[in-house]
C-alpha cells in the first residue's frame, strides 16, 4: 500500500470516528426522531467506511487506482477484465473481505450463526458473478417491458 492509500485510509477512520462519536452525543436527546437521525447517520458513515475499505483494497489489489477502475467500469469493463491476471487474487481477497463483514454482524448480534453459514456458502459464486459483471447489468426494465412513464399529479387536497 502506497502513502498516499494509507493517508486515505487514516482520513476514512477518523471521519468514521468523529462522526460516530458526534452521532452518540446527538442520539443521547430525548427526542427519538434526534436518536434515529443519529443512529441513520452512525449506520451511513459505518456503511462509507466499509465502502471506502473495499475500495481501496480492489485498488491494492489489482494495483489499479480508484479513480481509473470508476472511469473503465463506467465505459462499460467488468471490474475482472480490469484485474486481468489478478482476477483470482481479486475474488479472493473479497470473498475474504466479505467473510470478515459477515463475521463481525454475527459478533455483533445482527446475524445468527445459521445465517451467516448460509450466507458464506454461496459467498465465491456471488463475488464471482459480480467481479464478471457489467456494471448496472440486471438492474434494467425486463426486454419488452418498458419503464411506466412519470407519474401524474396528484390532485389537490380538498
Amino acid at each position: 500500500m502506497n502513502m498516499s492509500s494509507k493517508k486515505r485510509m487514516a482520513a476514512v477512520a477518523l471521519t468514521v470516528a468523529a462522526l460516530s462519536l458526534g452521532s452518540i452525543g446527538v442520539a443521547s436527546a430525548d427526542d427519538k426522531g434526534a436518536a434515529k437521525s443519529a443512529a441513520h447517520a452512525a449506520n451511513k458513515a459505518a456503511h462509507d467506511a466499509n465502502h471506502a475499505a473495499k475500495e481501496a483494497l480492489v485498488a491494492t489489489t489489482i494495483g489499479v487506482d480508484a479513480a481509473t477502475i470508476k472511469t473503465r467500469l463506467a465505459a462499460g469493463e467488468t471490474l475482472g477484465a480490469i484485474a486481468g491476471a489478478k482476477k483470482d487474487a481479486l475474488i479472493a481477497a473479497l470473498v475474504d473481505f466479505k467473510s470478515k463483514n459477515i463475521d463481525a454482524a454475527v459478533t455483533a448480534g445482527k446475524l445468527t450463526a445459521a445465517q451467516a453459514t448460509t450466507m458464506k456458502a454461496g459467498l465465491t459464486a456471488h463475488v464471482t458473478e459480480r467481479v464478471n459483471a457489467v456494471r448496472g447489468e440486471g438492474k434494467g426494465p425486463k426486454e419488452g417491458k418498458g419503464p411506466k412513464g412519470p407519474k401524474p399529479p396528484k390532485a389537490p387536497r380538498p
